[in-house]
């Protein structure tokens, strides 16, 4: 069933929950806890967050490669979980992944050409002229040679396993890819250029991202807007110059202040937050950042905050934001 979603809207998530059972209590882990989100066409959303908060697991169930045990997700208003195997088949050509460590994600038993081959042939496209020539645009799309389509993942460096990885993401003209942590296993230099690609790959394919990363950065140089999760729950969601210049939650303003700054005249002071990260298998009450925050109040520790706009597209999950008298206390 389709659902009224404005045509600027590509993805649409409500309330989504994915809960996994852990030991044999079966103890229940909410690795992604009531969020919601919305991309919008041609727009790259960047998510952040510690290592362990939820980002690849959200990642993955906004595409259906996890699945939900509570809200939706609709990619051009068709929700997601209604589709039957047919459809979201047909859909998979409009979604895509590429992964963390290219080294894991590329077949070590198959050549560069099978590999790129493979999802020509698992969606039933069997016309080999096309394939071999359509191989090609998307070598020189992602800035490799034809004669790299006779090597095998091992005979490449970490970059052009990467770039590989991003050319078999592109084979079916997806809209959607979901960049998991795409640049954190490279080097430095060359995370320059693969972010450098992805964004050229954006303006001319008209690509939408959703790309997650721990590395602050990056998802700066990247991101028209970034949501900022915290142990399975988006805390603030912003465009990227609000977020960094007028941010509201106190994690947010932590991880902000790790950012290192190059120029030596610049002083900020560094946030250094206390304790350890809760465990995902028993979160604090309340708001789960309330046993690490240094403006928490006693509502915190009792009651999970709402999710407020304190300014036009810039939303907040903090009770030092909650309203009084009909007006935020950020105003």
């Amino acid at each position: 069933m389709e659902q009224m979603v404005p045509q600027d809207i590509l993805l649409k998530a409500d309330h989504m929950k994915i809960i996994f059972k852990s030991g044999e209590n079966k103890t229940s882990v909410k690795a992604v806890d009531d969020v919601s989100l919305e991309i919008k066409r041609g727009e790259t959303f960047g998510i952040v967050g510690e290592s362990g908060c939820g980002k690849s697991t959200l990642g993955r169930g906004l595409i259906n490669l996890l699945p939900l045990n509570e809200g939706s997700v609709c990619i051009d208003g068709k929700n997601l979980a209604e589709l039957n195997g047919r459809e979201m088949k047909e859909m998979r050509k409009k979604i895509q992944i590429i992964f963390q460590d290219p080294s894991a994600c590329l077949n070590p038993r198959k050549t560069i050409r099978q590999i790129l081959t493979e999802p020509y042939l698992v969606h039933g496209i069997k016309d080999r002229e096309y394939i071999d020539k359509d191989i090609l645009r998307l070598l020189e799309l992602v800035g490799l040679a034809e004669y790299h389509l006779s090597r095998y993942p091992h005979e490449l460096s970490g970059g052009q396993k990467q770039r590989i990885g991003i050319a078999r993401a592109l084979t079916l003209k997806p809209e959607l890819i979901v960049c998991d942590e795409a640049v954190s296993a490279l080097d430095v230099s060359v995370q320059a250029q693969v972010i450098n690609l992805l964004t050229q790959l954006k303006e001319k394919l008209g690509l939408t991202y959703l790309f997650i990363s721990h590395n602050l950065n990056v998802v700066y140089q990247i991101s028209d807007r970034v949501g900022v999760m915290y142990l399975g729950r988006m805390v603030e969601i912003a465009p990227y110059k609000s977020l960094y210049e007028n941010h509201f939650h106190p994690y947010t303003e932590a991880l902000l202040s790790a950012i290192p700054q190059i120029d030596a005249g610049m002083k900020k002071e560094r946030i250094i937050l206390e304790g350890e990260v809760p465990s995902p298998l028993h979160p604090p009450a309340g708001c789960h950042f309330h046993t690490r925050c240094p403006k928490a109040c006693e509502i915190c520790s009792r009651e999970v905050p709402k999710w407020r706009e304190i300014r036009e597209g810039h939303f907040v999950a903090c009770h030092l934001y909650q309203e009084e008298d009909g007006k935020n206390i950020a105003n």
